[in-house]
């Protein structure tokens, strides 16, 4: 399932019936505020999202998705627009595409979105369910960490994020390795959104039983999954 966000109707209808027929199911979004909840009910396989909206442009609608989200997104911005362009990548879009724009070249762009983010897809699959380190145990299908009995949940990138620390405890990962275990390509240091994800996730595993701040800040390095000794 595709998010379509755009809040030209027309076009927006042209573009569903076009990735409709090419195989990929859309849902259609008028309102990119809708769009937000609608990811953390149930995260797409990519998103569409148009940078020129009434009330909160693509670019803010941007930042509150990747507060949650590791999802694919490619922004649609307009001609010669160079700033917005930037702004999107800086913000952790994953492509761009100009209007007006060739339905085949944003299709094609989608599947290359797609197959990029597939491998880590399958490597999870095929991978043990369960990671246990530190006494924590991370549940892969269920997407949650647990100790003590108890389980938090786990939005998609916390779990990327705990998973790249539990499978390397000891290891000190800097904010760009994680970026890159989180969202399958890498990001430049400018991107400090990790910090929010990392204290959201100590929270919850704080609020385990018998938990503990089992991630451990290392000054200008980045982070750790500390070990109990």
């Amino acid at each position: 399932m595709l998010f379509l966000v755009d809040d030209d109707a027309k076009l927006r209808r042209l573009l569903a019936k076009f990735l409709r027929d090419n195989g990929l199911d859309a849902r259609e979004f008028a309102d990119g505020r809708e769009v937000v909840e609608a990811v953390a009910a149930d995260e797409p396989a990519a998103i569409i999202l148009d940078i020129m909206m009434p009330g909160e442009s693509g670019l803010q609608i941007l930042r509150r998705i990747r507060l949650e989200s590791a999802v694919p997104v490619i922004m649609l911005t307009a001609k010669g627009e160079d700033e917005d362009r930037i702004s999107g990548l800086e913000l952790g879009a994953d492509d761009y595409l100009p209007k007006p724009f060739n339905p085949r070249e944003l299709l094609a762009r989608i599947n290359a979105v797609l197959r990029r983010v597939a491998p880590r897809e399958e490597t999870m699959t095929s991978a043990s369910e369960t990671v246990e380190a530190g006494g924590f145990v991370l549940n892969r299908r269920r997407r949650t960490v647990s100790a003590g009995g108890a389980e938090q949940e786990l939005s998609s990138t916390e779990f990327k994020l705990m998973e790249a620390l539990m499978t390397h405890p000891g290891m000190v990962l800097s904010r760009d390795e994680l970026l890159n275990f989180a969202r399958g390509k890498d990001f430049g240091s400018f991107d400090r959104s990790i910090d929010v994800h990392i204290s959201k996730v100590r929270a919850k595993t704080g609020a385990l039983p018998g938990g503990r701040r089992c991630i451990k800040t290392v000054w200008g390095s980045g982070y750790m999954f500390e070990v109990e000794k």
